[in-house]
């Protein structure tokens, strides 16, 4: 029921409908009782509406940064990468309004300015916030992004590092067999740990000195993360050489870097001494096609923490040359 009152300017007109409040002053109060009763009128219509037709794009992706990317290993990243996409979608046009022709016009204009690989990356995450408000929020019934062609995902990665790159990257590093005293030597043992482990820049760099046991290193994501949880992997007695030189270094993380620190340092000394191709995450492959080597698939699995054994396929990266020698070796 509206309520009208008087006003130092006239009369307050004054309406509530199931839990939205709205009032406004007018001259008369004729002109007061009419807008009230429009408004009820209005409000009433609003509260039949779904969320779709009151909602845009804009406020399902705030809604998203703000409760689910929190909760996520790349969180941070993610909600930047939401806030440069406000650019570039249709946030303000509504749910109901959205389709795939939206995403497929946006996905041919992003082609033209970036690479197939960061197109998929985005929709991968816009389908991902569609999916949530489609089955946890109940905003949506139709998921427009599944229906949009995505560009075809690049080939895998096959560059191994070789150890003539080992070597020179050590070499760069000032690296030597005694205690870490450096940032460049604090790198060159992250690289040979992640050669010797196969575990990710990120986790090495969350390693903590508490997740280091007598053979083997816990690593993993925290809850949410998005890769494989927490694993135990197996250290052989070259990575534990180098988590001694490492002690001292940091009282609380073993490696005491930064993922972005250890990233930026390790381009920074590849271009020093002329090397190109390879970044710091293909210690991973190189460590895959090594470990491959001397034990079987299923444990290799379960070292690199695949739950598909396809997954062996992509990071294990031997040469026709390897396998030959491999072969002749058993043939002899």
């Amino acid at each position: 029921m509206a309520s009208i009152k008087p006003h130092k300017d006239g009369y307050r007109a004054q309406v509530y409908v199931q839990g939205v409040r709205d009032s406004a002053v007018f001259r008369t109060k004729r002109e007061a009782s009419a807008w009230a009763a429009a408004r009820e009128v209005e409000l009433r219509s609003d509260a039949k509406k779904s969320p779709a037709q009151k909602l845009t794009l804009l406020d399902m992706m705030k809604r998203y940064s703000e409760e689910v990317s929190p909760g996520k290993e790349s969180g941070v990243r993610e909600q930047k990468r939401l806030k440069a996409m406000e650019d570039l979608l249709p946030v303000d046009t509504l749910l109901v309004d959205i389709g795939p022709e939206h995403f497929a016009q946006w996905r041919n204009v992003r082609l033209k300015t970036v690479k197939p690989a960061t197109v998929i990356r985005e929709f991968k995450l816009v389908s991902a916030m569609f999916e949530v408000a489609r089955k946890e929020w109940r905003w949506i019934s139709v998921n427009p992004v599944s229906d949009v062609a995505r560009p075809p995902p690049p080939p895998n990665r096959e560059r191994v590092i070789s150890l003539s790159e080992i070597r020179a990257m050590l070499r760069a590093l000032h690296y030597r067999r005694g205690p870490v005293r450096s940032v460049s030597h604090a790198v060159a043992c992250t690289m040979l740990l992640a050669l010797r482990t196969g575990a990710r820049a990120g986790e090495l760099c969350g390693l903590t000195w508490d997740m280091v046991s007598a053979d083997y290193i816990t690593v993993g994501d925290k809850p949410g993360g998005r890769k494989t949880g927490i694993r135990k992997v197996a250290m052989t007695r070259q990575a534990m050489r180098v988590i001694e030189q490492l002690k001292g270094y940091d009282p609380l993380f073993v490696v005491g870097l930064k993922s972005s620190t250890l990233d930026a340092n390790f381009r920074k000394y590849r271009d020093r001494v002329g090397l190109s191709g390879f970044t710091f995450h293909d210690t991973r492959h190189t460590a895959a096609t090594w470990i491959a080597q001397k034990i079987d698939v299923l444990d290799l699995c379960k070292m690199f923490g695949w739950s598909n054994p396809k997954m062996a396929m992509v990071y294990y990266n031997p040469t026709a040359s390897d396998i030959a020698k491999r072969l002749g070796r058993r043939a002899g």
